[in-house]
Formats: structure tokens, sequence, C-alpha cells
């Protein structure tokens, strides 16, 4: 290196698309500047990296931070200072829970600047497609929307429709012709509701809960998906897909040339069906927990190449919400954005050696993300020119979770108590650190606006 970088890590194991390497890190005006073995010795902050993992920055596609209008569910600062603390980097946030919901530009304007204001991390924000705003898919792309999200059953809040047939068929042609990409909560609506009913008529326990939304759900829902982006050419992205069946529909929609694209989450992952009734209401979400079977199906999935994206769906509610002798009543959502990738590395490593198992994993949290989302010019990668985005992981002996330690706006997740051998070391935002030592850093740099290319 010639003048002084802002930034040198040193001493770390790089996890690469190739495998693990041996090298440090220089970056300057928060990008990478150059990558290489025994950098140095000029920069105005060194960490010292040895024994550590360094990752490509963690993107969350898939957050509920529920504001401007429900912060007292969430809250951009705490969902993000979450965030960091679990290595996320950058996350893009979903349009239904706030109010007013992201279904025009002015609406996007607004948790725009909200995030500007108090984001610990990067962000890119998505709208919403819904009955009657087909005409503001276009101003939405252009004021920077990552995508459009649409929910094939119903959303839980009534500011944020369903997108009946019509409406998804007539989106997707739009959001086509502008270049833009439609993802789905695949979940087919008229199927819902009949087993919802036959459902509440047996009971209101969590595991009476569980037949009221059976895999057949998921699998209508995507076949009429994948159906409708290859009849109008729209790319297409079914998000928390829970089962095995699920990816296996999207993956023959592929070969057939639907452009697709296949989200999971690491609840489904790491938990099954069995732990909404052991756990409760912090492990109720949509598509619920699947038997075991079919979490190891997924497992397979992922590891061999046929998932392409991880995203946390972190779905907070205040307690009160959370709360319920009807299982049916108590609001569906996980809180996982900061306990969740790391839990899902600390695994992945239980199953396969780490030259094999971090670069898989780090493809589905940050590189394939980047691509997918058309980020990939400026994040994704450990690469000279790419914002030094960077999470830093202790691979160690195992260490048990507590909820105590998390920072979302309320302390509930499913994971308390869970053994990981990961620990998040620090989290570094283009070039600052924004998480470290089990703190997040005060007064850094606020978090920057993503939009596609």
């Amino acid at each position: 290196m010639g003048e002084p970088c802002d930034l040198l890590v040193r001493g770390a194991t790089l996890v690469t698309a190739g495998g693990l390497v041996r090298a440090d890190i220089a970056a300057s005006g928060g990008r990478i500047v150059e990558i290489g073995p025994d950098l140095g010795p000029g920069a105005r902050e060194t960490i010292d990296a040895t024994g550590l993992h360094v990752l490509p920055g963690i993107i969350d596609s898939h957050v509920h931070f529920n504001e401007p209008g429900r912060t007292e569910w969430e809250g951009i600062e705490t969902g993000s200072s979450s965030l960091a603390a679990g290595g996320g980097t950058a996350f893009f946030d979903m349009p239904l829970n706030s109010l007013p919901p992201v279904t025009n530009a002015a609406s996007l304007a607004l948790k725009r600047a909200a995030a500007e204001r108090t984001s610990r991390t990067d962000f890119a924000i998505w709208g919403g497609l819904v009955p009657g705003n087909v005409d503001d898919l276009e101003p939405m792309r252009d004021a920077g929307a990552i995508g459009f999200k649409s929910f094939m059953c119903g959303s839980g809040v009534e500011e944020f429709e369903r997108a009946d047939p019509a409406t998804l068929r007539a989106g997707m042609k739009r959001a086509a012709a502008l270049g833009m990409l439609v993802a789905v909560h695949a979940e087919d609506e008229d199927l819902a509701r009949l087993r919802t009913a036959e459902a509440r008529a047996r009971g209101t326990d969590a595991r009476t809960w569980l037949t009221s939304r059976p895999v057949e759900l998921e699998l209508a829902a995507i076949r009429t998906a994948v159906d409708m982006a290859g009849e109008t050419g729209c790319s297409l992205h079914i998000v928390h897909v829970s089962s095995p069946d699920g990816v296996a529909l999207a993956r023959e929609a592929r070969a057939r040339g639907v452009d697709v694209s296949i989200e999971t989450c690491p609840h489904y992952l790491l938990l099954n069906e069995d732990d909404v009734v052991a756990r409760g209401a912090p492990a109720k979400c949509f598509p619920p927990l699947r038997p075991e079977a079919l979490r190891l199906g997924l497992w397979n999935a992922l590891e061999s190449g046929r998932i392409d994206t991880v995203g946390s769906d972190h779905s907070p509610a205040p307690p009160e919400m959370k709360r319920s002798s009807n299982f049916f009543e108590i609001w569906g959502g996980i809180s996982g954005c900061q306990h969740g990738f790391g839990l899902l590395l600390s695994e992945a490593l239980a199953r396969q050696a780490p030259g094999v198992a971090l670069p898989r994993l780090s493809g589905l949290l940050s590189a394939n993300v980047a691509r997918r989302f058309r980020i990939d010019r400026t994040k994704g990668r450990l690469a000279v020119g790419l914002d030094a985005d960077m999470t830093i992981i202790e691979i160690g002996p195992e260490h048990a979770l507590s909820n105590a330690e998390l920072l979302y706006r309320h302390r509930q997740g499913p994971y308390d108590g869970r053994r990981s051998r990961v620990r998040i070391d620090r989290t570094i935002v283009r070039g600052s650190t924004v998480f470290s030592q089990g703190r997040v850093a005060l007064g850094g740099p606020a978090g920057q606006f993503i939009r596609p290319a």
C-alpha cells in the first residue's frame, strides 16, 4: 500500500466463493482497496483478526422493521441494531406493517427518510403490490424500490390486501415491463380459509393450529405463481419456502425457463413443528415450521445448491400480541435477525467442513442476494472496489444464546438456550464498525439507501 488506508483487517481467514483464504483486507473511503497477505503497515485503524473468519457482509433481504407507524412493534433503530449484532450489514424492509404501507412512491419516501435518520446498517425498501396500485409500480421503481412484494393469502394486517389472481397477473406483467422483480408470500388463500375452518372446529391449541397451514397451501400457491411468472415474463422471488417440495416445484419451473429464485429462512432449517408446541408463540410463523423430515429435506436442498438465498423474515410484535389461550389468535412472526444467521452457520459447520459450509452459506447470505437484486456492483463479495462490508465471526466452543442479549424492542425469540459454535465478533459497514464485543457502536455513519442497478 502507498498512502495509509482507513482500515486494515489483518490476519483473517477470508470466506470467498472459491474457498477459505488467509489474507489481509485494506479499505479506504468505504471501499475495499487491497486484499493480500501481509499488507501494511500504514492504516488509521488496524483490526487483528487472527483466528477469525471474515465473510462478506450479510444482506438480509427480508425483514419487517415496521417504521413509520408501528415502531412499538420494532422500529428501524432497534431492528438494524439487532441485525448488526447478528452479523448483518444491510437489510431490505418489507412494505406491509408500516403505517402507511409502502404501496406508492410517497410512502416509500417516508420510510427512506426514517431509515436514513436511524439505521445502523445500509438498507433497501420493498414496494408493495396490492389491488389498485399497479400504476404506482413505476413511480416506486423510479424512487428506488428493490422489488415488489405481494401476498397470495391474507397478510395479517388490513392495510395491505392480498393480491388476488387478477392483481398478481397484472402486477407481474407491469413489473416485467419495468424490469423489476416480484416477490410472493406463497400460501393459497382458498385452501387457507378451508383448512383453518376445519382445524378450528377441532380445537385451538398449537398442534391443531399447525394442521390449518399444511404444505399443500404452499405448493398450490407456488404452482400458481410460477405459471403466472412464465406467462408474463416476470422475474419471481418466492420468499420463505418452508419445504423441499416447494423448492422442487420452483426448480422445475426454472428448468422450463421461468426466471424464479428461492428464499428460505434460518428457522425452517433450525426448528421443526415440535418446537411450535414446545416453545409456543415465539415459534409461530407463516408458513409454519414443518415436520422434522421436511426440515432435513430442506437442508439437503440447500446443500445441493437448489436454494438461492436465505433471509430472516424477522417479524416482531408486542408481547401482548404473542399471548393468548387460543393459538389461532397469536400474531404469527418469528423474531430472528440477531440469532438466526450465527446459528445457521453453526449448524452448517456441524454438517460439513468449514471450507465447504462457510462459502456455501456466505453465498446464500451475501453474493446470491446481491446478484439477484442487482446490487452486486457494490455489495456481496470481498473484492477490490466493492463496499467494505464484513461479518467477522469466531468459531469456537459452544455457548448458550439468551434472549436477554437481544437488542430487539421486545426480547422474544425462539432460540433462547440454543447452543452455537459461532459468535459474531464484529460487523463492519463500508469500513466502519457498527457492532463489536457485544455492543453496537454509537456515533457511526448513518446507513445508506441501496437501489438496484
